[in-house]
């Protein structure tokens, strides 16, 4: 950065052109009050953008209690949120977008068009017709001084400093960073006294450690109906079903993030050695069944033709207990059958948080008030991803986004009213 330009004054700044960012300045125009959003990218929604690649889930059509339970350790901080703007305020709203919306089979809710672009451009359209600036390439750096009152910018052409009234964050968390959210925020936080958690994985597939040869053979391929099993801290397994999909370094895929969460938990706690969960090959049969249909006569046919025949295990799913089982455990037909109901996978890292989905981490609710004010900083708010909470895909991520942006937004309103 070459020069320092002088310092611009704007009522209310707005850090992230992400979902919250944007909604907490919808809600501060329709206060009435100027606004002017910042953000380091060229343009803005570009994760939003890349999540409606493969259809725009917006939200779910789940009951709300169901909804809220998504949210995990965090489902109390969240509520809060949600009271304010559910997930049928979101339909609603984006209908006002001129954009209709349906119900999938799974209870997700898309636009119609299944795209976020159209979406996006009528809201930036609805957003500059109300008075919302925006100013594109600006780095947020943090403060020019003790106070929070001016923000530092990297820009283009040098430094620039803004002096703001109010402040709102909504710089996302550490997934996809070259989409704009780094995590850079939470050190700058932090040297200010506000209580923030690391960045870490969610919505993240693991990696395993397959041998050349079954990597080689089976890497892309998907896994569908199985089932895993995820020991909890008494032991016992909690199962989930659905499907995942093979990789060259371990395994992803829907159903594993589902159980991202409680898996990278585990993983934490042992210290990095890894956890090992169960993979229920036939969770349609009984494991009596499956124990009855392996020691089954088969005659003159090889083993391997036998359970083709027998339980239908071709393919990778064969794959996978020839690269698991020991020749010995895999000719022993007591131990193949009980191994075909839970065959030990041993997962040892998550993937790197560049690449997944979503991360959890950040601020803490606690360090934050019923406005989603920083009790350390005074006129400082927060919103979205960089705030500690994490949800499971399915529209719970977007949703929770869009309800802490328009909360921060009206805190902000609400916060600079008290001191006029």
């Amino acid at each position: 950065m070459s020069s320092v330009e002088n310092i611009e004054s704007v009522r209310i700044a707005v850090v992230g052109g992400g979902p919250a960012g944007l909604m907490a300045a919808e809600a501060i125009a329709a206060g009435g009050a100027r606004v002017d959003v910042f953000d380091a990218m060229p343009s803005v929604g570009r994760k939003f953008l890349m999540a409606g690649k493969g259809g725009m889930n917006l939200t779910h059509s789940e009951p709300a209690d169901a909804f809220l339970a998504r949210y995990r350790a965090r489902s109390a901080n969240i509520a809060p949120l949600l009271a304010r703007f559910d997930s049928n305020a979101l339909r609603n709203w984006v209908h006002g977008l001129g954009v209709e919306t349906f119900v999938g089979s799974s209870g997700r809710v898309f636009p119609t068009d299944m795209k976020a672009a159209p979406m996006l451009r009528a809201w930036l359209h609805r957003l500059r017709a109300s008075g919302v600036t925006f100013h594109m390439r600006h780095r947020w750096l943090g403060w020019a001084d003790e106070g929070t009152s001016i923000s530092r910018f990297a820009t283009p052409s040098g430094e620039k400093r803004v002096r703001h009234d109010a402040l709102v964050l909504a710089l996302g968390g550490a997934s996809w960073p070259q989409l704009g959210s780094d995590g850079g925020a939470l050190p700058i936080l932090s040297a200010r006294g506000v209580a923030v958690r690391p960045f870490v994985p969610s919505n993240c597939g693991f990696d395993i450690g397959w041998s050349a040869h079954f990597s080689s053979r089976f890497a892309g391929e998907p896994l569908k109906s199985v089932a895993i099993g995820v020991p909890l801290a008494d032991g016992v397994p909690d199962w989930r079903t659905g499907e995942c999909l093979i990789t060259d370094q371990g395994i992803e895929g829907s159903l594993i993030y589902a159980l991202s969460a409680p898996i990278r938990d585990r993983i934490i706690e042992s210290g990095g050695a890894g956890v090992t969960i169960l993979l229920d090959l036939a969770p349609q049969l009984s494991a009596g069944r499956v124990r009855d249909e392996v020691l089954h006569p088969r005659g003159a046919r090889s083993l391997s033709s036998h359970l083709q025949s027998r339980l239908h295990l071709t393919g990778v799913k064969a794959g996978l207990l020839r690269e698991c089982l020991s020749k010995e455990e895999f000719a022993d037909l007591d131990t193949l059958a009980a191994r075909i109901k839970a065959l030990p996978l041993r997962l040892l890292r998550p993937r790197p948080i560049a690449e997944v989905i979503s991360s959890a981490g950040g601020v803490e609710f606690e360090a934050l008030d019923a406005r989603s004010m920083l009790n350390a900083l005074p006129g400082v708010f927060c919103a979205g991803e960089m705030l500690d909470w994490e949800a499971p895909t399915g529209g719970y991520l977007l949703t929770a986004c869009f309800a802490s942006g328009l909360v921060a937004g009206e805190g902000a309103l609400a916060w600079l009213a008290g001191r006029a």
